[in-house]
């Protein structure tokens, strides 16, 4: 037998009701906010990522999916969508059109990581983009929906935390202090840390090895280091958030993992996730589209993991009166697709099969399929126009006009 993919995963019912829940619910909040949904390949030339995501990540340097194709050329699954949603801004020109400022995108990513509850090689996210504003609102708007969505799926126990990791002005001075700070407990730090000193200095901070968390605990901090424009974008988004009620806490540790981010950056965390407690992340890469080759536009956005959501979304399903036909003869049968066809015209899910089954049979195939009604279809039930339908919550029976049997179902009418 051939299984599938080591850190993939194969999704049916009843887990994707959940799935469809989350997407449903991700959808309608966004249109509420102005965004419209937009889809890029999976397949990237691995150049993208290098420019965008930065040569020295984690996600370049160790995680990504990359191979030559027929013609030498390097190609890559995507390891995340900010950088392809920018690709495919600049590539059509959307930064020219107001109706593509806010985009919304839902899809699979992927990463060789070490697969584990709610972190797959191939892994799914819901994120948003937004284009075209420089002020805080934009940070302010999409932290406020992100907490929106979480909200419709019953998220408990979440924090937002708040940084600002500087700009091209002021960041480069920090970096410095920061690297003087390392160099200094170099011989503390893990390998991969010793490495980061030089080449990526602020990804030392994200770093999650025990050993290095107290040297990064005791590390200076960004927030003395900022320039005056970066204090005042990071100040304003602070009140605008206590304006709306929205509470928050500054970790001034959170740098995020890649190169893009500029200013302000924050995470939501449920701590019902354990250790690995991040549910959304993002922040603010107004260099992004210029790195790639458009325009010096500013944009803003984040990302949630949906194998991750759906682990503590608390979704209470919507009862369906989803109906079960069982036939016990031919013609019975040519008369239960003419019913199963007025049913699903009034939006009733209705099963049929193509085999005869004895009554027994039929009821336990009903309740294996989670029916809540059968419809019995018999000789008496075609001459007649009654129909024998079983409610299988409650085991009451009832003699049904067809003309009625959608009514009947949909509002339990029984005249």
């Amino acid at each position: 037998m051939v299984s599938s993919v080591k850190g993939t995963f194969d999704l049916f019912y009843p887990e994707i009701e959940k799935w469809l829940i989350i997407e449903e619910n991700a959808r309608r909040i966004f249109n509420l906010f102005g965004y419209t949904e937009i889809r890029t390949p999976i397949l990237e030339h691995t150049e993208l990522f290098v420019r965008s995501v930065g040569s020295e990540t984690d996600i370049v340097s160790k995680e990504m999916y990359t191979f030559l194709d027929k013609k030498g050329r390097s190609l890559t699954l995507r390891p995340e969508n900010t950088a392809p949603v920018m690709r495919s801004v600049i590539e059509h020109k959307l930064y020219d059109s107001s109706k593509h400022n806010r985009l919304y995108y839902i899809g699979p990513q992927f990463r060789y990581e070490r697969p584990q509850k709610g972190r797959y090689r191939q892994f799914h996210q819901i994120g948003l983009e937004l284009l075209n504003d420089k002020t805080p609102y934009a940070e302010f708007e999409g932290i406020f929906i992100a907490k929106e969505l979480l909200n419709s799926l019953g998220i408990g126990q979440i924090k937002v935390k708040l940084n600002s990791v500087g700009c091209p002005e002021c960041r480069p001075h920090y970096v410095e202090v920061l690297k003087k700070y390392l160099l200094e407990n170099e011989s503390k730090l893990c390998s991969d840390c010793q490495k980061r000193i030089m080449s990526n200095t602020l990804r030392v901070l994200d770093c999650k090895v025990p050993s290095c968390q107290e040297i990064i605990e005791n590390a200076p901090a960004i927030s003395g280091n900022l320039c005056a424009s970066c204090e005042d974008h990071f100040a304003k988004l602070q009140e605008y958030l206590e304006e709306a009620d929205l509470s928050y806490e500054l970790n001034t540790r959170l740098v995020r993992g890649l190169d893009y981010y500029v200013k302000n950056v924050f995470e939501i965390t449920s701590s019902l996730l354990g250790a690995q407690d991040a549910v959304v992340g993002g922040g603010r890469y107004d260099g992004l589209l210029k790195s790639l080759g458009g325009p010096d536009i500013p944009s803003f956005g984040w990302a949630l993991g949906v194998e991750r959501l759906s682990l503590i979304a608390e979704i209470k399903k919507e009862a369906k009166n989803n109906v079960y036909l069982a036939w016990l003869g031919e013609n019975e049968f040519k008369y239960a697709l003419k019913i199963a066809s007025v049913l699903r015209a009034n939006k009733i899910p209705a099963v049929i099969d193509g085999e005869a089954r004895s009554l027994k049979n039929a009821l336990k195939k009903a309740d294996k399929l989670g029916a809540n009604f059968v419809v019995i279809i018999g000789e008496d039930e075609v001459k007649s126009g009654l129909l024998t339908v079983k409610n299988l919550k409650s085991g009451e029976q009832f003699a049904v006009a067809v003309e009625n049997l959608p009514a009947f179902i949909l509002n339990g009418d029984k005249s």
